[in-house]
C-alpha cells in the first residue's frame, strides 16, 4: 500500500475520534463545544460528529483499502486515535476549569 494511505488512514482516525465526543454529546440532549463561536446544541453536535463520521469513512474507503489487523493500518489508526484523544482531553480539560 503506498505511504500516503498510510497518513490518509491516521487522519481518518483524527476525524473518527473527533466525531465520537460531539456525536455522544448531541444524541444524549446535551449542547457542547463546536468548532463555532458558540456553544453547539445538541443537534447542531449530531450533525457535526456525523459529518467527522463521514469524513473519515471517506478516507477509510477511498484512499487505500483499510486492513484491520495488518501491522501498519492497525499501528497507523491506533496512534491516530490514540493522539487525538490526547489532544481533545487536553483540550476539553482546560476548557472544563
Amino acid at each position: 500500500m503506498p505511504w500516503i494511505a498510510y497518513i490518509a488512514h491516521f487522519i481518518a482516525a483524527a476525524f473518527l475520534t473527533n466525531g465520537i465526543p460531539h456525536f455522544v454529546n448531541g444524541v444524549s440532549g446535551r449542547p457542547f463545544r463546536t468548532p463555532f463561536p458558540k456553544l453547539g446544541s445538541p443537534t447542531a453536535n449530531v450533525v457535526w460528529g456525523w459529518v467527522n463520521f463521514l469524513i473519515a469513512f471517506l478516507l477509510f474507503a477511498n484512499i487505500g483499502p483499510l486492513y484491520i489487523g495488518s501491522p501498519g493500518d492497525t499501528i497507523f489508526v491506533a496512534v491516530g486515535m490514540l493522539v487525538t484523544g490526547i489532544v481533545l482531553a487536553r483540550i476539553f480539560e482546560r476548557e472544563s476549569r
